[in-house]
Formats: C-alpha cells, structure tokens, sequence
C-alpha cells in the first residue's frame, strides 16, 4: 500500500512528459518535372523553375527538380507533399510502369499542380485526360485580354485580382470531364476579332467566358491547374507569383499524407473506381 501513492506519481509524470513532446510537422517537399516529350517546348520552363525555387526559400518548403522520368516510383513519389508540371507538353513519361506510379500516388493522396500547356501533356492517356479535366485543343495568338476572377472566396484566389488584364495565351481544351471547380476564366470577348471565329469554334459552349484556372478532387488526388503563364517574363511577375503560391498553398492544405492502400489501379489506363 505504501508504495502505490509513489508508482500513481511516477505514472503521472511519465504521462506528462509525453503529452509534453511534440511530433515535428514533417516538412512540405515539391517535385518539378521538366521533361517534355517531342515537339515544341516552352522557353519558360527555366524561368517557372526560378519562381518555383524562390517561392520554395522564402517559404521553407524542399524542392528538387528533375527531367528524369525515373523518378516515377512509388517509393520515390512518397516523399513529396505535391508535384508540379510547368508546361510541360507531349509524352512526359518514358513507360508505362511510370504512368502507374503517378496514378497510383494521385489515388494515395498526392497532390500535383500544373502550369500553362500542362493539359497538352500526355495527350494519348485517357486517365491523365480526366485527371486534369481536358486536353489541349487550341490555343489564341499571344495577346493582351481579361482573365476574370470568378470566385473569389477560394484560398487560391487571394490576392488575385477580379479583372487580371495581361498579355498571355488563351488555351481552349476538348475532351472535358466534369470535375473541375473554376476559379477564374478567359474573357473570350476580349480578344482580338482577327481570330473570334477560331475562339467561337474552340470555346465549343461556353460564351463570355471559358475556364483559365481550376481545381480537381479526382480518385483520391487533387489537382489545380492554371493554364496562364506563356511567357518568361510571366514568372517574375509579382501578380502570377502570387497567384502561383496561393495554388501551392491550397494544395498543401489538401495533402493529408500518402497511403498505397487506397490506390487501386494495376495498370495506367484501368477504368476510374465508382
């Protein structure tokens, strides 16, 4: 009996000092793909990586970034809080086994980010098609027009302005999957006429105004997309800067860790789960 006072304490503090300690936040870690397959490439994807890099310092987040499609595996792609994708276009993967690992991490819990012609890539994957909400159709000359802040209340519109006037291209997609939450849109009225009946042709229809940026919860990933950023200069822009860290920061809070037990395919292309 005497010693029973002594061992109550002794627990009591041994419960204090673990409810005391603190698990450390493991830390947000971004990928950036770069590899693009033949075709046209974007000059911009060196300048989208220096915004990325310096978004990455000043917010304390890892960065790696990489052209080498062997690091599409599911062990490697467990260590990253969310990839990005800047303009990339055509066929980015060299196999199919890597086609599998980066469905496999969406359905897990992954996040991913894509810039600019990123719906032009992997054009020839139906998973990937639905996963971004379209595919490349067509895209107006570079020129100044209205993208137009649609909602605005979305943790990734602040800061955006509501009427964001610049010189950029309009991507029009097909193949759409309906998904896709809008944030923002191209005011296709704002374009030059030289090239309205292309634009009324593409906008397929839409009217005033077809979709710029978006965002997806699909089969277990999310996914936001921002089809503006054309031009190198684009990427030293304060206002796109902003508007591409607003776009990581909303994916970070989606991610709640990766979990292999809830991916599902055993092949790239298998059917989308009910």
């Amino acid at each position: 009996m005497l010693y029973r006072p002594f061992s109550f304490l002794l627990l009591l503090l041994m419960s204090f000092s673990v409810m005391g300690q603190t698990t450390k936040p493991k830390p947000t870690s971004i990928l950036v793909y770069t590899k693009n397959g033949k075709g046209y490439i974007h000059d911009n994807i060196p300048s989208a990586v220096e915004a990325l890099k310096k978004i990455a310092s000043e917010q304390k987040y890892k960065i790696e970034v990489s052209d080498d499609p062997s690091v599409f595996s599911e062990k490697n792609l467990s260590k990253y809080t969310l990839l990005v994708f800047p303009s990339t276009n055509n066929d980015v993967f060299e196999n199919d086994e890597q086609r599998l690992a980066f469905r496999r991490y969406m359905e897990a819990g992954g996040c991913f980010v894509g810039l600019h012609s990123v719906t032009g890539t992997e054009r020839n994957w139906t998973w990937f098609k639905m996963m971004l909400g379209c595919t490349f159709a067509w895209h107006a000359k570079f020129q100044k027009f209205t993208v137009r802040k649609l909602d605005a209340d979305h943790p990734s519109m602040k800061g955006v302005p509501l009427n964001w006037e610049r010189e950029d291209e309009c991507y029009f997609g097909k193949e759409l999957y309906p998904v896709t939450h809008v944030m923002m849109a191209h005011k296709i009225t704002t374009l030059q006429p030289d090239q309205m009946d292309l634009v009324k042709k593409n906008a397929g229809g839409y009217a005033e105004y077809y979709p710029s940026v978006w965002y997806n919860h699909f089969q277990g990933g999310h996914v936001w997309v921002s089809t503006v950023g054309h031009s190198k200069e684009t990427y030293s822009d304060p206002i796109y800067v902003n508007h591409l860290l607003q776009g990581i920061k909303f994916m970070i809070t989606q991610y709640k860790g990766i979990d292999y037990t809830k991916a599902y395919a055993n092949h790239h292309d298998d059917d989308i789960k009910n």
